[in-house]
């Protein structure tokens, strides 16, 4: 197979993997979740931290700044580490965690009790078979009889 040819194989398995409806769930999915993501980061930066600050000040910090990000520690040579910042993001991950966590839970339950709900539910009895052409003609003639 030539070059071309290899080319022409490769775009059409693309397209074929690209336009599934797996990727375009998937997608929207990613969309979602970056929408989702900046609810929990203000979340976590507008609610939760403000509360940590009050935390440190009360701690008897002398000053509390941002929080968790004015923590560092300062070597001898002058190097500052701010390990603040790496506690911030600690947290930040762990809400976002038990955030998804949670939400995850309950959107499976709600599927499993959705897959129960259609499988509990009595499934409707099949249709009579159609008659025959013998009983079809049988029947006209009973009701031919009837009217005479």
């Amino acid at each position: 197979m030539d070059i071309k040819g290899k080319a022409s194989s490769l775009i059409e398995e693309f397209k074929a993997f690209a336009f599934k409806g797996n990727i375009v769930d998937m997608a929207i999915g990613v969309i979602i979740g970056g929408a989702f993501g900046k609810i929990v980061t203000s979340f976590v930066n507008d609610i939760v931290m403000p509360g940590v600050t009050a935390l440190i000040a009360m701690g008897g910090a002398k000053d509390a700044g941002e929080g968790l990000k004015a923590l560092s520690y300062t070597t001898n040579a002058g190097v500052v580490i701010p390990y603040g910042n790496f506690i911030g993001g600690i947290l930040d991950f762990i809400i976002v965690a038990v955030v998804v966590f949670l939400v995850m839970k309950k959107f499976l339950g709600f599927m499993q009790n959705m897959r129960k709900k259609e499988e509990a539910a009595p499934a409707a009895p099949p249709a009579p078979p159609a008659p025959s052409k013998e009983e079809v003609l049988l029947t006209e003639i009973r009701d031919l009889l009837k009217n005479k």
